[in-house]
């Protein structure tokens, strides 16, 4: 049968169900008590009238008898129904007309919680009520990815697990908030709109706005607005919200997703370390219960204190590279004898960073890997010990970076000399140079504190949950097709 052949005969249905006078889809549902509530305190409820709400997921008629298993967000009952020789109250379906009833149907049951012989739970109703009539059936089975991630409200109902996924999504967000919050952070919402966007490496998408009349920038970073509220005076704060990357898509990278971003006055790069590996833990266990996890082949066990190593010392000791006096044909050969396919035409820094992807992308960690190339941080603070490399700072877990923190730079003049070099990089071609944001030089000509700022995506929730980010989020943006 196609679907259109079962989409016909709920339509009949429908028209049926009004031709008796009754509303299919009613405004309002009288619910006071959800399904949980009569299966955990069975005991308190039992011989209690309760009405209850869902969708139905079975329905079984036995001759005077029938049963509707019902569901709601937090869990499924039976409604146990017989054939009643009263007349059927109005906008209601007693055991006969249930015919007219289908899965997927959402309905209202008045009855009083009981066992049936057999055991089961259940609510013992003599007539339902029509809250929403379906018209297109739930499949049995879905596991076509792109009808999935098309159709995620039908992969929901199918698969829950996916809806209990986006649970923990919502948990790991809320458990970054609480942990930021009673640390003295102050949640500020900043822009998405940009005249100038900044923050990383990455290329932006534009849009245009009719009020002015000028095009802006879907923001790829939350750094730069954040930086000037340090200079507003502020001393913590944050933003968890959206940001826009203008690139491919998998397993790693969706061009929207939510991040993010923390900065705190009058701390370093050290602090940033203890603080944001303790902040991790805490997320941790607040969304999975635990510390351990199983993840692309690779056993992680978060609890212990993270060693750290230099970047300079990982690139010299796996592939013999001088980060600091880089040979672009040793790299280039490194990046082809592993396989990478790449434009060999990207700056020296890209190269080497490509290259420090090979040693990540095998490393379980977790560790810390510190002191970036200057070449390659261009907002970070230069380290007092050594110029050429920065106070920046990544955890590795399981072949991928967790995060990003440095001491932030606040020296207006070197700031501008960095971005002086981006801008250059950029007018010669590549993209994903930062632009040259005067009014940020600007703000650090009137003073910011010093300061140590980090930043991780929902990168980290997906690959600790063990799934890919569309997997992830509750609707992956895909190539526009209508049915």
């Amino acid at each position: 049968m196609l679907l259109e052949d079962y989409r016909n005969e709920r339509l009949r249905k429908l028209e049926e169900i009004r031709k008796k006078g009754i509303d299919p889809f009613p405004s309002k549902s009288n619910r006071n008590c959800k399904i949980a509530e009569v299966i955990n305190h069975y005991d308190e409820k039992k011989g209690q009238e309760v009405t209850v709400v869902g969708r139905i997921t079975a329905i079984r008629s036995f001759g005077k008898l029938a049963f509707i298993k019902l569901q709601d967000y937090t869990g499924a009952v039976q409604i146990f129904m017989k054939s009643s020789q009263n007349a059927t109250p109005e906008n209601m379906f007693g055991a006969k007309e249930l015919k007219l009833l289908d899965i997927g149907d959402f309905i209202e049951a008045k009855g009083i919680v009981d066992k049936t012989q057999t055991g089961e739970i259940s609510v013992f109703a003599d007539f339902v009520r029509l809250l929403t009539k379906s018209l297109r059936p739930l499949p049995e089975k879905f596991t076509n990815k792109e009808e999935r991630y098309r159709r995620r409200y039908v992969d929901m109902n199918v698969n829950p697990e996916v809806r209990e996924r986006l649970v923990r999504r919502s948990k790991f967000w809320q458990a970054t908030r609480d942990f930021m919050n009673s640390h003295g952070f102050i949640e500020i919402n900043i822009p998405v709109l940009e005249h100038t966007t900044g923050g990383a490496d990455a290329n932006p998408f534009i849009t245009h706005m009719n009020a002015l009349d000028e095009d802006f920038y879907l923001r790829i970073s939350h750094e730069l607005p954040l930086k000037r509220l340090l200079g507003g005076g502020f001393e913590k704060v944050y933003d968890i919200g959206p940001r826009f990357r203008n690139e491919g898509v998998d397993d790693e990278h969706l061009p929207e997703h939510v991040a993010f971003e923390a900065y705190a006055a009058y701390e370093n790069y050290e602090d940033g370390i203890k603080f944001y590996e303790e902040m991790m833990k805490y997320v941790c266990l607040k969304t999975w219960g635990t510390l351990h996890f199983k993840v692309g082949g690779f056993d992680i066990n978060l609890d212990c204190e993270w060693p750290r190593y230099k970047y300079a010392d990982l690139l010299r000791e796996k592939y013999d590279v001088d980060v600091f006096n880089p040979d672009r044909e040793q790299l280039i050969q490194i990046l082809k004898e592993n396989g990478v396919v790449s434009n060999f035409d990207m700056t020296t820094p890209h190269l080497i960073d490509h290259v420090w992807k090979l040693i990540r992308k095998t490393s379980a960690g977790p560790y810390w890997v510190i002191e970036e190339p200057l070449s390659l941080s261009p907002l970070a603070k230069k380290s007092t010990k050594n110029p050429l490399v920065t106070e920046r700072f990544h955890p590795v877990i399981a072949g991928t970076e967790m995060g990003n923190g440095f001491s932030e730079l606040n020296d207006p003049l070197d700031q501008l000399d960095r971005f002086k070099e981006q801008q250059a990089a950029r007018d010669a071609g590549d993209e994903e140079a930062q632009m040259l944001d005067m009014d940020f030089v600007e703000m650090l000509e009137y003073g910011m504190p010093p300061a140590c700022g980090w930043g991780n995506s929902e990168r980290n929730f997906w690959l600790l949950e063990g799934v890919s980010g569309r997997e992830a989020v509750p609707f992956p943006t895909l190539k526009s097709k209508e049915d």
